[in-house]
């Protein structure tokens, strides 16, 4: 498995990957896929990585990590919300922890400070992750909002950087 800077070309992969999390209802208040450009749009430009492994005939992207921006404000410019995403197919193998500790570190060179991770309660293999990353929980923002006409808890956890921003 190889971790490298996600490229434009790699969006259709990533996207697939997306969709696989959408479905669990567990991973995202989203319900549709997004296009390029509203992607590309919302998330920063630096700390954007894939993991592939390479097969016979090329490489497959077995996960993507990103960061989106929590405010346009200048205060928050350090601070930024954390996307994991592993294949189904692929889960199980430490692929999320590779890319979250790998985001974790490119973060900091660029500077962000605070890391946050939004998760649904139920995700547990994801909150299990997040706290082997050195994220703590914050608190639960109760029926923060609906998914399939369903109130969702969310549980709010944070990285403070050691290296930036100290």
């Amino acid at each position: 498995m190889n971790l490298r800077p996600m490229t434009d070309a790699d969006w259709r992969a990533v996207r697939k990957i997306y969709g696989e999390g959408i479905a669990t209802a567990n991973a995202t208040f989203e319900t549709e896929l997004p296009d390029w450009n509203h992607w590309d749009g919302n998330h920063l430009r630096a700390c954007r990585l894939v993991a592939e492994e390479s097969q016979a005939g090329g490489k497959r992207i077995l996960g993507w990590a990103a960061l989106s921006p929590v405010s346009r404000r200048r205060v928050y410019a350090g601070v930024a919300e954390v996307s994991v995403y592993v294949a189904t197919n692929a889960q199980g193998r430490g692929l999320g922890k590779a890319l979250l500790q790998a985001l974790v570190e490119e973060s900091e060179r660029c500077g962000l400070w605070s890391l946050q991770a939004s998760i649904f309660p139920e995700n547990v293999a994801s909150i299990a992750l997040h706290k082997s990353c050195g994220f703590r929980e914050v608190g639960v923002r109760q029926r923060l909002g609906k998914l399939g006409g369903v109130w969702r808890d969310v549980l709010l956890m944070e990285r403070r950087s050691s290296i930036t921003g100290i």
